[in-house]
């Protein structure tokens, strides 16, 4: 199991609180069943971060592209493998 930082930008914030719920549910969705390991806003308004937990950039890229933020163009995504080093 490896990390994954969806860096999610804003690109549409006058659509955003139209698609949040969409958002956190998709998120609650997946935090069930142990894909995200931590999720928040950005405090300046920019945009948000998601780390998925999956085998593979091709199974994380496939789940942070369900997002309806990204599906709806609210948000761009940028997905990176995270190196996490625990302190």
């Amino acid at each position: 199991m490896s990390y994954f930082a969806a860096i999610l930008l804003m690109e549409k914030p006058e659509l955003n609180a139209t698609y949040r719920a969409e958002h956190l549910e998709f998120l609650e969705k997946l935090e069930g069943v142990g894909k995200i390991f931590a999720k928040g806003p950005f405090t300046d308004g920019a945009g948000g971060l998601v780390i998925y937990k999956a085998d593979s950039l091709e199974e994380a890229k496939q789940l942070a592209e369900q997002d309806p933020y990204v599906i709806k163009g609210v948000r761009s995504l940028h997905l990176h493998e995270w190196g996490m080093v625990q302190v």
